[in-house]
């Protein structure tokens, strides 16, 4: 089986290499074709994953959608296996999203695709439910060897960041504590970084105003800041915004 040198996200639709596998899909290779649900809100995501995949003998994609509606539309009408969801899909919050659909659809594998920060989400992301998380700067290979190790019920996340868990940089004190965070913290600490107000991040969060303070005056605690100046700083060393 050829294998093709590694290729950042965007050479996929300049290219149009299909996945065909590697080595490390191989020992994971499964006999049932895994189907795979693609919720992205850019075309041109869409456009060059299905031209990665259409000569995939492990992965078919069964659906794309655009939003968190037409996501759980297909899903309850369709079988899916594995879900590649954008971290910002529109409509609702990513890991909003992910936390329903594990507690409607459990065996419904996720895998969150991301351009953010793989250090501040994927920890976050995992914890609220997700079986893996990839960054949209990977190679192509990665990608299909990500979901292909999902779909055969395994969790995925970089050797690089797997590296950084274990060994902790000494240097790069706002990562450490960003560890220390539940995953609704990150979530409420990203939607104070986008300048949204507590009624708004109640709304959306399906929490009310006086939760919203409390998760605040938590951040600042965990964060060592005591005003929104210095945890707004914080959220941009963490790169939420």
């Amino acid at each position: 089986m050829t294998t093709f040198r590694p290729s950042k996200i965007p050479r996929i639709f300049n290219d149009h290499i299909p996945y065909q596998g590697s080595l490390a899909c191989d020992k994971l290779k499964r006999f049932i074709m895994i189907n795979l649900l693609v919720a992205d809100s850019h075309p041109i995501v869409q456009k060059g994953l299905r031209s990665l995949f259409k000569s995939s003998s492990d992965i078919k994609i069964v659906g794309m959608v655009d939003s968190t509606e037409a996501l759980f539309d297909f899903v309850s009408k369709n079988s899916v296996d594995v879900v590649l969801m954008e971290m910002d899909i529109p409509s609702v919050n990513g890991v909003t999203a992910l936390r329903r659909l594990k507690k409607e659809y459990p065996d419904v594998k996720v895998v969150m695709f991301s351009g953010q920060s793989e250090d501040v989400y994927a920890i976050s992301t995992l914890k609220a439910g997700a079986s893996g998380y990839l960054s949209k700067g990977v190679s192509t290979d990665m990608i299909g060897e990500a979901l292909v190790k999902v779909g055969s019920g395994g969790i995925f996340i970089s050797n690089d960041l797997a590296q950084r868990l274990a060994f902790d940089e000494s240097t790069n004190k706002p990562r450490r504590l960003f560890r220390r965070l539940s995953t609704r913290e990150v979530e409420v600490l990203k939607l104070l970084a986008a300048g949204r107000r507590n009624k708004h991040i109640a709304e959306e969060l399906n929490l009310n105003e006086k939760t919203v303070s409390t998760y605040k005056a938590r951040l600042m605690r965990k964060l060592n800041v005591d005003n929104m100046v210095d945890l707004l700083q914080q959220a941009k060393a963490l790169e939420l915004y």
